[in-house]
């Protein structure tokens, strides 16, 4: 899928005009993409002008599916089916409604009442956009910081070079764990579906 920023960005916003290192850049930029992707349980900018389709398996009498990007920019189709062998009918805009503020969709009636969606395995297929056109400001930075996190080995502990050894205080306010460092770790999580 899409990365979450090109080359000439990373290299315009620390000042690199070098092509030395571009093939271990653009592998490190690929590479952050998806961990940062994967980290927030969201893909960001990969559904925004490409639809995402869902199944929901319903075991038990809800009226909530709660999409996993976010965030929800349309709902393209609500289906459901009442059994596994049976064929998806659209469910009326009239009779779904979208919470942005939790990107859940509700099943209601015309009237606007909550009523369950059926059960059973792949009972509810929602297609829906969601997302960004492109990485949102503060979340480009930390992607940045991120590769140049990976691209110096500040993720190492320790490291020695020519014989001198250099220590990397940890950057996480976890004891002794090196990991992600607290100023990306917060932005980060800004973007984390829970």
């Amino acid at each position: 899928m899409a990365n979450l920023i090109d080359i000439d960005t990373y290299k315009t916003s620390e000042g690199i005009q070098s092509t030395k290192d571009d093939a271990r850049i653009t592998v490190l930029i690929a590479s952050v993409s998806q961990l940062v992707k994967t980290y927030c349980g969201n893909s960001i900018v990969d559904h925004f002008s490409t639809n995402k389709v869902e199944e929901f398996n319903i075991s038990w009498g809800t009226n909530i599916a709660q999409l996993t990007e976010s965030p929800v920019n349309a709902i393209v189709s609500v289906q459901e089916r009442d059994n596994f062998s049976a064929s998806y009918t659209t469910v009326p805009n009239t009779e779904h409604y979208l919470d942005k503020a939790t990107d859940s969709v509700y099943r209601v009636t015309t009237g606007g009442q909550y009523k369950a969606w059926p059960t059973g395995p792949a009972s509810v297929k929602i297609t829906y956009t969601a997302g960004y056109a492109n990485c949102p400001a503060d979340l480009e930075l930390a992607v940045i910081d991120l590769i140049t996190y990976y691209l110096k080995d500040e993720h190492k502990a320790r490291q020695t070079i020519a014989g001198a050894s250099i220590q990397n205080n940890s950057s996480s306010s976890q004891r002794d764990n090196v990991a992600f460092p607290d100023h990306i770790k917060r932005v980060l999580d800004l973007y984390k579906n829970f």
